[in-house]
């Protein structure tokens, strides 16, 4: 699959960024979103200077993936145990069966 130029808008400045193919929409709701972070902030917190912003944004984008990565984990854990606890209650219910009920 080859890449495809795509340009988006972040402040106002536009940049021409490389995409697979197919995945331009997904890559231009990605610049829209940054973008609209990035004046909610500068509004909010008064910061003009593109560099602190961008790295503000850039921190707050991490912790929010971080957090999703901890609450998926914990949903796998969460899933993984039940599914030990079901597979051992299976285990223990066959385990009363007589050979030939089944």
């Amino acid at each position: 699959m080859s890449n495809q130029a795509v340009d988006v808008e972040i402040l106002g400045k536009v940049t021409r960024v490389n995409c697979p193919a197919g995945e331009e929409e997904s890559l231009l709701r990605a610049a829209q979103d940054l973008d609209q972070r990035l004046k909610d902030m500068a509004d909010r917190t008064k910061v003009s200077n593109e560099v602190k912003l961008l790295t503000i944004a850039a921190l707050n984008i991490c912790y929010e993936l971080q957090t999703k990565q901890q609450e998926k984990d914990g949903h796998q854990s969460a899933i993984n145990e039940r599914m030990e606890k079901l597979t051992a209650s299976l285990e223990e219910a066959l385990s009363k069966v007589k050979p030939g009920e089944l």
